[in-house]
């Protein structure tokens, strides 16, 4: 399939700016792949579609505070430095975006903080935006990541047009954030409520837990035509033991497996053994799913309302069938569901 098949017009005031009053408070859109039935509900509702047995697969990533604002040497120009990875936590190297690039050389020196805090220096230029950058700290590197996490803020996206809050703190993270390294927060899991949660497991639900560190690769425009060339960046993820146990159990017993979020689907597809189970692995995944894709591990999936001709939408029409998708966007936008990351969620059954 082409990009352009995915594409559709969202207009500005469908974009969630600010997120639901509770967490699952959102409106769900339940979307039957056998009878092409489309419903209407509450996301809490979402605890009437599973039972005793059944598992929900959660990314358990924690959003560290990713966006500095620092000054150049000299200039004192303004530089936005959004932290992507960190390479080598005893060389305080990370791989960063800059904002404006073109102002940034290698061997420029970065001042954050009032008084100056911590001073960083560029060291690569590893892509046409991006840089690796050494912070030039003498001490130990936990007193460095409680500064560098002091002066930083929540990653909020670039779309959402406003100052960035106490509320997002924690509602741009998911209540059962574990394993910090995302500049961005698994959207579907985010809809969760500590309630919801232990509702769920006293329903007999299972919870398996897996690490997909949101990056570059879940975000980075899609800019060729032909889906299979392009290249998606890699992101770190975690499978451990408990979950492909408790994963491959629900499969054997033929219960519901439900991928919760784009991220999750992603990690638990680049785990798959020969015969379609799940495994155990810890590394990186580059894996674009796009239509034709085969699905091994989960039969039901939640997820949110994504931009147009973006990987993750992409990903939604995979698993949920091309036509009926698109059918389930159109009407979204017309029941006015909110899009985004604090938007509203679909469950596809």
């Amino acid at each position: 399939m082409k990009l352009s098949s995915f594409n559709f017009n969202l207009p500005k005031e469908s974009i969630a700016m600010y997120p639901a009053k509770n967490r699952d408070e959102s409106k769900l859109m339940v979307i039957d792949r056998k009878t092409q039935k489309i419903e209407h509900k509450k996301f809490s509702d979402v605890l009437k579609y599973f039972g005793e047995g059944d598992v929900l697969i959660l990314n358990n990533t924690k959003v560290f505070p990713a966006r500095l604002y620092g000054t150049k040497e000299k200039t004192g120009a303004k530089i936005e430095v959004f932290l992507l990875r960190e390479l080598n936590a005893g060389q305080f190297l990370w791989d960063v975006l800059v904002d404006p690039a073109r102002k940034i050389r290698v061997g420029n020196k970065l001042y954050f903080g009032a008084n100056d805090e911590l001073i960083a220096e560029v060291v690569d230029n590893t892509t046409s935006r991006g840089r690796t950058i050494r912070f030039l700290f003498d001490g130990e590197h936990d007193k460095f990541k409680k500064i560098l996490y002091g002066l930083g803020e929540t990653p909020l996206p670039k779309y959402i047009k406003r100052d960035v809050e106490p509320l997002d703190a924690e509602r741009f993270q998911t209540v059962f954030a574990r394993e910090e390294g995302a500049v961005a927060a698994p959207t579907a899991g985010m809809h969760f409520s500590r309630e919801l949660l232990k509702r769920m497991e006293i329903k007999g639900v299972e919870l398996a837990e897996v690490t997909l560190h949101t990056g570059l690769g879940t975000f980075r425009t899609i800019d060729v035509e032909d889906l299979s060339k392009h290249k998606m960046d890699a992101e770190a993820i975690i499978i451990p033991e408990r979950a492909v146990k408790v994963v491959n159990e629900a499969k054997a017993n033929l219960k519901k497996v439900c991928a919760v979020g784009t991220t999750s689907m992603r990690a638990i597809e680049s785990a798959v053994s020969a015969d379609g189970h799940l495994k155990s692995y810890s590394g990186w995944t580059n894996l674009f799913i796009h239509p034709p894709h085969d699905f091994s591990i989960a039969n039901t999936m939640i997820t949110n309302f994504h931009q147009p001709k973006s990987s993750l939408m992409i990903m939604a029409c995979a698993f949920g069938g091309y036509d009926l998708m698109m059918k389930a966007y159109e009407v979204a936008l017309k029941e006015k569901y909110r899009f985004l990351t604090y938007g509203d969620a679909m469950l596809i059954l």
